[in-house]
């Protein structure tokens, strides 16, 4: 343990709804939540205002619009999110070169091996400075905790939520711990309390007392030892700055259960080839590739297979995933499908039986395909996931937060996204751009008409105006920055070019409309 509280932990305030409410001015001070939109879409992060209705993360949606139906419902962004977690993971890098980030939002810092604090005044300062300096620089709040350890560190910032610093000094570790339940503890979920709470132990207090042999014949010699430690207040974990990865994997849920085998076999080809891009992606290959099938009745199969070398390869992938699926009776309803690899290399083995069959079957389909192939072929494109969310369309049915979750790759091409019969889809919560209105949100859409609220960033909150889907002046764009003149180069420019020529005429829209891409009312 160390004598001073060099160890910060810096997590954001409600990170994707406060980073939405940072965008769109008409929604601050009000109750946003960010998830997926479709039936069995769940809540990713609820706005602290949404909190006060009893919304909270990994809640149902259905359960959630019960609760506020008044609330903004909005799909995330991920470009939106990774780039402000990019701003932020900056400024802890200026910190210690000794950052591990958690996930976007989250990470702890060593302030003592960046000479930035050696004692309690110095740590204390450069909390300050470092709350400071993220409200400058993207426009939100995140919550400090300061201690002689990565766990104390994490409970004090738990303490100083809502933006807030709290300073845990070494020495007090087991007086602060001891009334708190034995679930504010890593690695204390819910089975393992309920086993606790059984034995008599509900406190950090009581596990204490009972010592590290009772907590070893509980919960075996591993986790009851370190349970134990914990419980004093011990942690000598260092802060690693590189994890390895261990696995890659994407998975979807869909909003209705899958029963066409054949669909079936289409989505896990086709998850086969997301999780592939994000493999390569991370510069790694795999050795083993990993099925998992959860059933109408929320049972979860998992199947795997060794592969004699690492690849990444897709069509390995792809059929190993196939043989494993083969093994997995789906008769009743698939609700969940999911691909991964792990086993993980930075080589590639590559099976070149595995690539011969597969030029083999490329060059049997080729004419299949020129003459126009099937429509459910694998690989097909990816625009539509993050669509189904919004436009609560009728395409792949996957529910929109495990959608946008897996691919992350920021909104559909900026005509905007491609729906059945060609129909563009315009995400709830993801920025536009008209060629006369500028920058603005999609408010909702649906039967063909996009509402959108003209608004940015540093605005005052703007009009509402309602256009056809197919309105060519309408695009979807991509985030605009939160703080205004912050000189980011990956953020776009936030006004529209001046146009040339005026407006070309468009005839009436099958709804009546005037033909100037706005829906009268």
């Amino acid at each position: 343990m160390r004598t001073a509280p060099t160890v910060l932990h810096l997590d954001m305030d409600a990170f994707f709804a406060a980073a939405e409410q940072a965008a769109k001015p008409s929604l601050r001070g009000k109750p946003v939540v960010v998830g997926g939109l479709g039936p069995r879409g769940v809540v990713s992060t609820a706005s602290y205002e949404a909190r006060r209705f009893g919304v909270h993360s990994a809640m149902p949606m259905a359960q959630a619009r019960r609760l506020a139906p008044n609330a903004a419902y909005l799909v995330p962004r991920f470009t939106l999110y990774r780039t402000v977690s990019e701003q932020v993971m900056e400024l802890l890098g200026r910190l210690s070169p000794l950052v591990e980030p958690l996930s976007l939002d989250e990470a702890f810092v060593d302030l003592e091996a960046g000479g930035s604090a050696h004692d309690t005044a110095s740590a204390l300062a450069a909390g300050e400075r470092l709350r400071r300096d993220i409200r400058a620089r993207t426009g939100l709040s995140g919550s400090v905790g300061l201690a002689g350890s990565k766990m104390l560190a994490k409970i004090g910032s738990e303490q100083a939520k809502p933006d807030g610093l709290v300073l845990i000094e070494p020495g007090t570790e087991r007086e602060l711990l001891g009334p708190m339940s034995v679930r504010t503890l890593p690695g204390v979920g819910p089975a393992t309390g309920e086993h606790l709470r059984r034995a008599g132990m509900t406190t950090v207090a009581d596990l204490a007392e009972a010592g590290e042999d009772e907590l070893v014949r509980l919960l075996g010699k591993a986790h009851g030892t370190s349970l134990h430690r914990m419980a004093l207040g011990q942690d000598d974990r260092p802060v690693v700055s590189e994890r390895e990865a261990k696995s890659v994997s994407v998975e979807d849920t869909f909003d209705t259960d899958l029963h066409d085998r054949v669909r079936v076999r289409t989505e896990v080809d086709r998850l086969a080839e997301r999780c592939v891009r994000r493999l390569r992606a991370s510069g790694h290959s795999g050795r083993t590739v990993v099925l998992k099938v959860r059933r109408y009745d929320f049972s979860t199969l998992t199947r795997s297979e060794t592969l004699r070398g690492p690849t990444d390869d897709p069509g390995v992938v792809r059929e190993a995933a196939g043989r494993l699926l083969e093994s997995v009776d789906t008769t009743g309803g698939v609700r969940l499908l999911g691909v991964g690899v792990t086993g993980l290399a930075d080589f590639t083995q590559e099976d070149l039986f595995a690539q011969a069959a597969a030029r083999e079957r490329a060059a049997e389909e080729e004419p299949g395909a020129a003459a126009g192939g099937h429509g459910g072929a694998p690989g097909g494109p990816e625009e539509g996931q993050g669509d189904a969310v919004a436009g609560g369309g009728a395409g792949q049915g996957r529910s929109p937060a495990e959608g946008a979750a897996d691919t992350g790759d920021g909104p559909p091409s900026p005509a905007g996204a491609s729906g059945p019969a060609g129909e563009r889809r315009f995400p709830a919560g993801h920025d536009v751009r008209h060629a006369e209105f500028g920058p603005g949100w999609v408010q909702g859409s649906g039967l063909r008409r996009v509402t959108v609220r003209f608004e940015e960033p540093g605005s005052a909150p703007g009009r509402v105006r309602t256009f056809w889907a197919d309105d060519p002046a309408l695009e979807l764009s991509e985030p605009l920055p939160l703080v205004p003149g912050t000189g980011q180069s990956s953020w776009p420019a936030s006004r529209p070019k001046s146009r040339s020529l005026s407006r070309p005429e468009r005839p009436a829209g099958p709804s009546g409309g005037s033909g100037d891409g706005r829906a009268r009312p």
